[in-house]
């Protein structure tokens, strides 16, 4: 971790209102992703994000937080709350968002069909053990490296790439299970 990472994190603990909304900017966005990544649903995810800092806030007071790798933290947060939500409630359907849909360049239909195909990978998605889509999400979605994935989960490397080629295995044989049953 570099020191630049290590002073922010000390001013952070400090609750330095600078050091604070520095964290947010640089991590809110891409936390929001992973989120609506998963839940495909703004509010959620929008939701998500709050409690995320919320948590990160509440840990710092109590003293906890994290002492390295604070986007690694911050993940595990949102990834832990996104488990959460899988487990209190079924998948919601997802609305057409036509803000999305409106492309002078694309065709309609085309975008319907990818909006489909992402909703179908994302249900997939919930059909494999937390830790291998994690891995898959991180990997793919989020372009971390193995090494990094490996650090935030705290396994060693051999063991994501094994989660990794499970994870996508079972993906493959749902997403072909599922084609077979749409033939």
């Amino acid at each position: 971790m570099s020191t630049k990472e290590e002073k922010l994190i000390g001013r952070a603990r400090a609750f330095d209102p600078d050091a604070l909304g520095e964290i947010y900017d640089r991590f809110s966005d891409a936390l929001y992703a992973y989120a609506y990544k998963h839940l495909g649903n703004d509010q959620q995810a929008e939701d998500l994000v709050a409690e995320v800092f919320k948590r990160f806030l509440m840990a710092l007071q109590r003293g906890g937080g994290p002492k390295d790798h604070l986007k690694a933290y911050l993940y595990r947060i949102t990834h832990n709350l996104i488990t959460d939500t899988y487990r209190r409630e079924p998948p919601p359907p997802l609305e057409l968002q036509e803000d999305r849909l409106v492309q002078e360049d694309q065709d309609p239909s085309g975008i319907i069909a990818e909006q489909q195909e992402a909703d179908i990978v994302r249900q997939a998605l919930k059909l494999i053990t937390p830790e291998q889509r994690q891995v898959i999400v991180l990997r793919f979605l989020e372009d971390w490296s193995t090494s990094e994935i490996a650090r935030e989960m705290g396994k060693s490397i051999g063991a994501v790439k094994a989660l990794q080629h499970r994870g996508l295995a079972a993906l493959e044989r749902i997403l072909l299970e599922n084609q077979d049953q749409s033939d």
